[in-house]
């Protein structure tokens, strides 16, 4: 009587090659689950409602600019850190007074911009600002009693600047 002695099953090379596609895919599945988890999600608002009222005031605050004739254009030097440009109406007295800036991240609002800006006369402005980080950012540039404002999308750094008009 001959006997073949079988090596155990743990010493072929097939069974761990079967057991391989199932355990990459545990690991990934829980690494996906850990990205899922471990940041919390930025896009979803809270009382949509309100901010669906607060558009219609947006609205009013857009046809303001346009009919001022308010203007802005931006620009960023990212090797000097400064945020220079020029903010301008049809009339002299259209923009006076301090401005608001707001540079608003596209999907991180901790890392949203606001800046106070106080044209000179001919309406010219340059402040510091730190590193921008590659992004698309929604600006926002109003007066600081909120009767106007102009918005634009910046694709920094692609843009290096920005000329923001009125809606029509």
């Amino acid at each position: 009587m001959e006997q073949t002695l079988t090596p155990p099953w743990y010493t072929q090379r097939w069974p761990w090659l079967l057991m391989a596609g199932p355990a990459i895919v545990l690991v990934a599945c829980g690494y996906t689950g850990w990205i899922a988890f471990s940041q919390q999600d930025a896009l979803v608002v809270g009382d949509y409602y309100k901010q669906g009222k607060a558009i219609n005031q947006d609205l009013r605050r857009d046809r303001m600019a346009a009919t001022l004739g308010v203007t802005a254009a931006v620009r960023y030097d990212a090797a000097d850190g400064k945020l220079a440009g020029r903010i301008a109406g049809r009339d002299a007295g259209a923009v006076s007074g301090p401005v608001l800036l707001h540079l608003a991240h596209a999907t991180q609002p901790d890392k949203d911009i606001r800046l106070l800006l106080r044209p000179a006369a001919d309406g010219t402005f340059r402040i510091g600002l730190p590193m921008l980080e590659r992004s698309r950012w929604v600006m926002l540039v109003e007066d600081e009693r909120k009767t106007w404002r102009l918005e634009g999308q910046w694709l920094w750094p692609v843009e290096r600047e920005i000329a923001l008009h009125p809606a029509q």
